[in-house]
């Protein structure tokens, strides 16, 4: 009897188990800032990391947040704190690519968050903001539904 119980339960929580990465492999994924908090882009000198106990779900995508107060500024205005190109490299979207930003090579523009791919890269980006800002978002219409390799 006992080890018909034993079995029972190891088989619950197998199946429990199997649930819950079945969960998590259908998880929202956390991209775009690689947990950085959006809001802290805004506040701080420097990004801070986001928390999971502070957590906002924009378009299937998870946005990290340090504190209570930031996540309940970013939940009152979402579009105010998303980054420009979905968070690709700003340089790269003016030449029509797609590079993955990073989130420690930043700037804030007019209230909005760009990233670039590296600081060599936005070196470059640094020598014309206004221009390739306007470059940036004359190409983002035609590639922000391409995948990256496309391009």
């Amino acid at each position: 009897m006992k080890t018909k119980l034993l079995f029972i339960a190891l088989l619950a929580l197998v199946g429990l188990s199997t649930n819950a990465l079945a969960a998590i492999g259908h998880a929202t994924s956390i991209t775009g800032v690689q947990g950085y908090d959006l809001v802290s882009y805004h506040t701080s000198e420097q990004p801070l990391r986001g928390s999971g106990h502070h957590v906002s779900v924009v378009d299937g995508v998870t946005y990290l947040f340090a504190n209570q107060d930031n996540k309940a500024a970013f939940d009152r205005d979402p579009g105010r704190y998303l980054p420009a190109y979905g968070g690709y490299c700003a340089f790269g979207v003016s030449v029509g690519k797609k590079f993955v930003g990073d989130p420690e090579v930043w700037r804030v523009v007019d209230g909005k968050l760009y990233l670039n791919l590296d600081a060599d890269i936005q070196e470059q980006w640094l020598q014309d903001v206004p221009g390739r800002i306007k470059s940036a978002d004359a190409h983002w219409n035609t590639i922000k539904d391409k995948d990256p390799r496309e391009l």
